[in-house]
């Protein structure tokens, strides 16, 4: 079992001591980032509303962006990876 970590991020001016694995790091580190850049930049857009309201949009945001992620359909090399897997998998089975 891999060890966890403890580290500090900021989110909305609020501080959270988490514990992670080392390996999802740098991917919490860059998502705290884009949590704080969409923050700052609704409060700029958005000006007179509280934290919350702005913590709401951006979890709307970020979860509208996920969902278009799943939407996208898989890029042609992605499937052309595919096409090749399965093609050789055929040969190997086909093969006496």
């Amino acid at each position: 079992m891999e060890t966890l970590i403890p580290i500090n991020i900021i989110i909305a001016d609020r501080s959270y001591r988490i514990r992670i694995s080392p390996s999802d790091e740098e991917t919490v580190r860059g998502t705290v980032k884009v949590i704080n850049d969409k923050l700052l930049e609704f409060k700029t857009q958005f000006a007179g509303k509280d934290m919350q309201d702005y913590v709401s949009m951006v979890i709307l945001w970020y979860a509208t962006q996920q969902k278009a992620v799943e939407k996208r359909p898989p890029s042609d090399e992605n499937m052309q990876e595919k096409v090749n897997f399965l093609e050789q998998l055929l040969d190997k089975a086909l093969r006496p």
